[in-house]
Protein backbone atom coordinates (compact mmCIF):
# COMPACT_ATOMS: atom_id res chain seq x y z
CA UNK A 1 0.00 0.00 0.00
CA UNK A 2 1.83 2.94 -1.17
CA UNK A 3 0.99 6.72 0.25
CA UNK A 4 1.02 9.28 -1.56
CA UNK A 5 1.01 12.84 1.25
CA UNK A 6 2.16 16.85 0.27
CA UNK A 7 2.12 18.93 2.77
CA UNK A 8 2.44 22.54 3.38
CA UNK A 9 2.55 25.13 6.35
CA UNK A 10 2.18 28.92 6.55
CA UNK A 11 2.20 31.59 9.07
CA UNK A 12 1.62 35.26 8.23
CA UNK A 13 3.82 37.44 10.03
CA UNK A 14 5.81 34.25 11.47
CA UNK A 15 4.67 34.29 14.30
CA UNK A 16 1.40 34.72 13.45
CA UNK A 17 -1.86 33.36 12.58
CA UNK A 18 -0.79 30.50 10.18
CA UNK A 19 -2.16 26.94 8.84
CA UNK A 20 -1.32 23.23 7.22
CA UNK A 21 -2.57 21.90 4.40
CA UNK A 22 -2.37 17.90 3.09
CA UNK A 23 -3.27 16.09 0.33
CA UNK A 24 -3.52 12.88 0.55
CA UNK A 25 -3.71 9.93 -2.61
CA UNK A 26 -3.76 6.64 -2.84
CA UNK A 27 -4.72 4.62 -5.31
CA UNK A 28 -7.84 6.72 -6.61
CA UNK A 29 -8.71 8.32 -3.27
CA UNK A 30 -7.99 12.05 -2.23
CA UNK A 31 -8.19 13.08 1.06
CA UNK A 32 -7.20 17.35 1.99
CA UNK A 33 -6.95 18.24 5.32
CA UNK A 34 -6.52 21.87 6.60
CA UNK A 35 -6.38 24.01 9.67
CA UNK A 36 -5.86 27.49 10.85
CA UNK A 37 -4.13 28.43 14.31
CA UNK A 38 -4.54 32.68 15.56
CA UNK A 39 -0.76 32.70 16.79
CA UNK A 40 2.03 30.21 15.82
CA UNK A 41 5.34 29.93 12.94
CA UNK A 42 5.76 28.41 9.72
CA UNK A 43 8.27 25.94 10.79
CA UNK A 44 5.66 24.43 13.39
CA UNK A 45 2.95 24.47 10.71
CA UNK A 46 5.33 22.71 8.25
CA UNK A 47 5.90 19.98 11.07
CA UNK A 48 2.25 19.68 12.14
CA UNK A 49 1.60 19.49 8.13
CA UNK A 50 3.23 15.61 8.54
CA UNK A 51 2.08 14.96 11.75
CA UNK A 52 -1.78 15.25 10.59
CA UNK A 53 -1.51 13.24 7.97
CA UNK A 54 0.24 10.11 9.47
CA UNK A 55 -2.27 10.37 11.25
CA UNK A 56 -4.92 10.19 9.56
CA UNK A 57 -3.45 6.74 8.22
CA UNK A 58 -5.58 4.09 10.00
CA UNK A 59 -3.33 1.31 9.76
CA UNK A 60 0.67 0.67 10.44
CA UNK A 61 3.08 -0.22 8.41
CA UNK A 62 2.39 1.24 5.13
CA UNK A 63 4.78 2.71 3.13
CA UNK A 64 4.48 6.31 2.76
CA UNK A 65 6.24 9.38 0.69
CA UNK A 66 5.96 12.62 1.79
CA UNK A 67 6.67 15.67 -0.64
CA UNK A 68 7.25 18.92 1.33
CA UNK A 69 9.34 22.41 0.58
CA UNK A 70 10.17 21.96 4.32
CA UNK A 71 13.60 21.61 4.49
CA UNK A 72 13.50 21.82 8.56
CA UNK A 73 11.23 19.05 8.19
CA UNK A 74 12.91 17.02 5.85
CA UNK A 75 16.42 17.56 6.46
CA UNK A 76 15.86 16.91 10.06
CA UNK A 77 14.80 13.19 9.26
CA UNK A 78 17.19 12.45 6.50
CA UNK A 79 20.28 13.99 8.07
CA UNK A 80 19.56 12.31 11.14
CA UNK A 81 19.35 15.30 13.09
CA UNK A 82 16.06 14.58 15.04
CA UNK A 83 17.08 11.55 16.19
CA UNK A 84 20.48 13.46 17.86
CA UNK A 85 18.27 15.91 19.09
CA UNK A 86 15.94 13.17 20.78
CA UNK A 87 19.14 11.23 22.41
CA UNK A 88 19.45 14.40 24.32
CA UNK A 89 15.64 15.22 24.97
CA UNK A 90 15.27 18.31 22.61
CA UNK A 91 17.49 20.32 24.88
CA UNK A 92 17.94 23.98 23.37
CA UNK A 93 15.62 22.90 20.43
CA UNK A 94 12.48 24.61 18.95
CA UNK A 95 9.23 22.66 19.03
CA UNK A 96 10.16 19.57 21.16
CA UNK A 97 6.67 18.90 21.51
CA UNK A 98 5.90 18.50 18.00
CA UNK A 99 8.55 16.79 17.37
CA UNK A 100 7.97 13.63 19.93
CA UNK A 101 4.37 13.74 18.07
CA UNK A 102 6.18 13.15 15.00
CA UNK A 103 8.36 10.13 16.36
CA UNK A 104 4.96 8.16 18.02
CA UNK A 105 3.60 8.29 14.38
CA UNK A 106 6.41 8.64 11.95
CA UNK A 107 7.84 4.85 14.19
CA UNK A 108 4.75 3.15 13.25
CA UNK A 109 5.43 3.79 9.14
CA UNK A 110 7.74 3.42 6.72
CA UNK A 111 8.32 6.94 5.32
CA UNK A 112 10.55 8.59 2.89
CA UNK A 113 10.67 12.21 2.59
CA UNK A 114 11.41 13.46 -0.93
CA UNK A 115 11.86 17.60 -0.75
CA UNK A 116 9.95 20.02 -3.39
CA UNK A 117 10.47 23.52 -4.10
CA UNK A 118 7.86 25.85 -2.83
CA UNK A 119 6.26 27.69 -5.71
CA UNK A 120 7.60 25.39 -8.38
CA UNK A 121 4.17 24.42 -9.90
CA UNK A 122 3.82 20.87 -8.46
CA UNK A 123 0.41 20.74 -8.67
CA UNK A 124 -0.08 19.07 -4.94
CA UNK A 125 2.12 21.28 -3.65
CA UNK A 126 0.07 24.21 -5.08
CA UNK A 127 -2.77 23.05 -3.44
CA UNK A 128 -1.37 22.60 0.12
CA UNK A 129 -0.28 26.08 0.13
CA UNK A 130 -3.81 27.33 -0.97
CA UNK A 131 -5.01 25.15 1.71
CA UNK A 132 -2.50 26.35 4.30
CA UNK A 133 -2.45 29.98 3.24
CA UNK A 134 -6.17 29.75 3.19
CA UNK A 135 -6.63 28.69 6.91
CA UNK A 136 -4.52 31.13 8.03
CA UNK A 137 -6.38 33.82 6.57
CA UNK A 138 -9.76 32.38 6.84
CA UNK A 139 -10.14 30.14 9.82
CA UNK A 140 -6.98 31.18 12.56
CA UNK A 141 -9.65 30.35 15.69
CA UNK A 142 -7.00 26.93 16.41
CA UNK A 143 -5.05 27.46 19.50
CA UNK A 144 -1.24 26.07 18.81
CA UNK A 145 -1.15 25.32 22.70
CA UNK A 146 2.85 23.97 22.29
CA UNK A 147 3.60 27.76 21.23
CA UNK A 148 1.44 29.31 23.64
CA UNK A 149 2.72 27.43 26.48
CA UNK A 150 6.49 28.04 24.88
CA UNK A 151 6.02 31.74 25.00
CA UNK A 152 4.41 32.30 27.97
CA UNK A 153 7.55 29.77 29.27
CA UNK A 154 10.25 32.99 28.13
CA UNK A 155 8.29 35.91 29.88
CA UNK A 156 9.92 36.58 32.98
CA UNK A 157 6.98 38.08 34.53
Amino acid sequence: MKIIMYTDGAALGNPGPGGYGVVMKYKQHRKEISEGFRNTTNNRMELLAVIIGLEALKKEGLDVTVYTDSQYVQKAVTLGWLFSWEKKNFKGKANPDLWRRFLKVFRKQQVTFKWVKGHSGVPENERCDELATSAARNNPYGIDQGYEDSKKENKLF
